[in-house]
């Protein structure tokens, strides 16, 4: 349980580390300022810094993973999806993998029994949860844009809507909020109740899922509980986005505390394995043609190799071949 406890010990103590700061050190310029530019500095270059270290990794064989039928002879039906042979069919199997998971819904459990049997069965809650989780997580970053203008754009007014549409509440509820929560808790359940799962998970895989687990928490106590001011809040992020650095206006303990967690998120994104965000676009398994058989992919590494065609192989060993009654092209 260590892999478990110590990525949850380490969250509560990131959540205190700016409660304290702020409410008996009034470090409110602190978290307030320094941090969200620190973290958004960090996350910027050590995501370029990732996505540029990656594209100069040469790739010269076409290592492309398929489960369909290549493109070959005329009378046989390709899978241009499965199988790309053309740059627009690998862009439509990247989007399918970026917006509906496309790979993941296909994941089958399989399981040895008595007999011994292999037994296939559909894994589609795993599907669900990731899907519904990063949609999830799209709405409220791009709800939580509002703050950056003065004044709503169309878009962002229209999504804020939709996300709202029940209006239950007073403060209005945002079904996000309730799905994503859902979704990451589910997330971390199928690691702890899986013993495989269990064996295989680090707690490298844990940290981002408390770590968002808290911030969903925390922001959720600050709208349904608390009920934080929002004007400051505004002003704050409109402050930031025009690179001000004015002291922030009082707000309380527990929005620095929000903004924290997401602050060590950004910082921690670039160096973990949520990199993945970046990497799909041009992951060679995904984004190369599977065009082996019409085009010759050559490691430029290997050193020049001199080819002897066969006309020049049969000028060489014609009367042998002959002698051995093997047919040869010219007598």
């Amino acid at each position: 349980m260590k892999k478990v406890l110590m990525p949850l010990l380490m969250v509560v103590v990131l959540a205190l580390i700016p409660f304290i700061g702020v409410t008996y050190a009034g470090l409110d310029y602190f978290f307030g300022v320094v941090m969200p530019y620190t973290a958004a500095a960090v996350l910027v270059a050590g995501f370029l810094y990732r996505m540029i270290d990656w594209l100069r990794r040469p790739v010269p064989f076409c290592i492309t993973s398929t489960c369909g039928q290549e493109k070959s002879l005329d009378w046989i039906r390709p899978d241009p999806i499965e199988s790309p042979s053309k740059p627009w069919h690998a862009v439509i199997r990247v989007l399918s993998e970026v917006l509906l998971f496309r790979s993941l819904f296909r994941n089958n459990r399989a399981e040895l029994r008595q007999g011994p049997d292999l037994v296939y069965g559909s894994h589609k809650w795993l599907w669900l949860a990731g899907l519904v989780f990063h949609w999830s997580l799209l709405i409220i970053v791009i709800r939580h844009a509002r703050f950056f203008f003065a004044a709503m754009p169309a878009p962002i007014d229209f999504i804020d809507g939709a996300d709202r549409f029940l209006d239950i509440t007073v403060p209005a509820f945002y079904m996000t909020d309730a799905i994503v929560l859902m979704a990451v808790s589910y997330l971390v359940f199928r690691r702890l109740q899986d013993a495989r799962m269990r064996v295989i998970s680090l707690q490298t895989d844990f940290f981002p899922l408390f770590l968002i687990i808290a911030i969903a928490l925390v922001g959720m106590s600050m709208r349904y509980v608390t009920k934080v001011d929002i004007m400051p809040v505004k002003a704050l992020a409109m402050g930031l986005m025009e690179f001000s650095l004015d002291a922030p206006s009082p707000i309380g303990a527990l929005f620095y505390v929000h903004l924290f967690l997401v602050c060590v998120l950004a910082i921690y994104f670039p160096f973990s394995k949520l990199m993945h965000m970046g990497a799909i676009f041009i992951s060679p398994t995904r984004t190369l043609l599977n065009n082996s058989r019409e085009k010759r992919h050559v490691n430029p590494w290997n050193k020049p190799i001199r080819f002897r065609t066969y006309t020049e192989y049969e000028d060489e060993f014609r009367e042998k071949m002959k002698k051995a009654k093997i047919p040869v092209e010219k007598e």
